[in-house]
């Protein structure tokens, strides 16, 4: 005999979900909430894909089959220094501090995941649909985000493709639950009695908490995500709140180097004999040739300083370091580019890892604060923070600011 869909003890009977709490007033508001927050997430989501330049060479682009996905790419600007780093900023901060609400969401809503028939008109089923792929999605992009935040790739593949494809399909899922759904649940928050629908439980449980109660316990969750987040958008005693970031911690060391690294020259393989000054050469070639430079030389060259932070897609970032050495575009003028720097193909000494090659592009070279540094805060580079010589650009994402360089080619790309 078949079990009779309607019975309480089945999680498709509406007689199951016994909680009080749920309801359209309740689902709209963490419903606009997330509208805000995820609508923020999607736009600075895609201007850290844009800061990577992925248009400028193959090297640089974790997508190459995007297609028609990356109609809006453009130039990423050197100005402000500190547009990266406030925009991933936002974008890794506000992800995490909106778990609290996507949960709850997910939460109130359940109950419609089980609601027989699968599917009553047309109209019906594309609703359904558009609802597995935004909860399918929704997790997905928050789960992956996550573990990217920690350095924990434990999914299989990349984690660029995965997230780029993963939130076009959500957000795609998202504007079509939103065009749905929005004004109906602006007008439950109008509404000073609330109206019944498939939410409300037919023989609801004895309430523990209010709704708005509930509202404040997400709101806490979400609080607390963001003061143990934020922090690691800053440097000295605040970086210490941030306990859910992997560089919140304590710096790394003290003195001039004394401030956050991603990659280890362990981890990247640097082999010291290959770094050494009567080893390691600068390989720069251009229109007129190739030039090969000592770190003698190029420290005899004319030297210029930045004040520019470095910022991570993880999130990450630290403050203004006093970087010092040479310009990008006067080693461009070193090999026939004297007064139109071009795009620069760089190559490091890094064995493992995404990006042991990255391009910049020619406004990025053209900046005089963008340097091939040798010296941080009037100390020569340590190991782990790039010696002999190392890539820093203003606004640039932090993996492009190439450590341990040892060949730059420019032209166009």
């Amino acid at each position: 005999m078949r079990d009779d869909p309607r019975d309480p003890r089945l999680p498709t009977s509406p007689g199951f979900w016994r909680s009080p709490l749920r309801g359209p007033w309740f689902t709209s508001v963490l419903g606009l909430v997330l509208l805000a927050g995820i609508t923020v997430l999607f736009v600075t989501g895609l201007l850290s894909y844009a800061a990577y330049n992925p248009n400028l060479s193959p090297v640089n682009d974790k997508t190459p089959d995007k297609g028609i996905l990356g109609f809006y790419l453009f130039t990423w600007p050197t100005n402000p220094h500190w547009l990266y780093r406030l925009n991933q900023g936002v974008h890794v901060t506000l992800g995490i501090t909106l778990i609290p609400v996507l949960l709850a969401k997910l939460w109130s809503v359940v109950p419609r995941l089980f609601a027989l028939p699968p599917a009553r008109s047309l109209t019906h089923a594309l609703e359904r649909i558009s609802l597995i792929l935004l909860v399918g999605g929704g997790l997905f992009e928050f789960v992956t985000g996550v573990l990217n935040v920690q350095l924990d790739y434990v999914f299989p593949g990349s984690f660029y493709p995965l997230h780029f494809y993963g939130a076009w399909v959500f957000f795609a899922a998202f504007v079509a639950h939103a065009v749905l759904k929005a004004p109906t649940a602006l007008r439950n928050l109008r509404r000073l009695r609330e109206e019944r629908n498939d939410l409300v439980s037919p023989r609801p449980a004895e309430p523990t908490v209010s709704r708005r109660g509930a509202l404040w316990f997400v709101g806490g969750g979400s609080l607390l995500l963001f003061a143990t987040t934020v922090g690691q958008n800053f440097g000295g005693p605040l970086r210490r709140t941030a306990l859910l970031a992997p560089h919140g911690g304590a710096e790394p060391g003290s003195g001039p180097n004394g401030f956050q690294i991603n990659k280890t020259a362990a981890y990247a393989g640097i082999d010291t004999a290959e770094t050494a000054g009567d080893a390691w050469r600068l390989v720069v070639t251009g229109r007129t040739g190739t030039v090969r430079l000592s770190r003698a030389r190029l420290a005899g060259l004319a030297l210029h300083s930045s004040a520019l932070p470095i910022a991570c897609v993880e999130g990450w970032s630290t403050p203004d370091q006093w970087w010092r050495g040479v310009r990008l575009r006067d080693l461009a003028a070193l090999v026939g580019y004297e007064d139109d720097p071009p795009d620069v193909f760089v190559e490091s000494l890094q064995r493992r890892g995404a990006f042991r090659k990255a391009a910049l592009r020619a406004n990025q070279v053209a900046d005089p604060r963008s340097l091939l540094a040798l010296y941080v805060n009037g100390e020569e580079l340590s190991p782990d923070h790039g010696y002999p010589a190392r890539i820093i650009v203003p606004a640039a994402p932090g993996v492009l600011n190439t450590k341990w360089v040892v060949r730059m080619t420019f032209g166009d790309l």
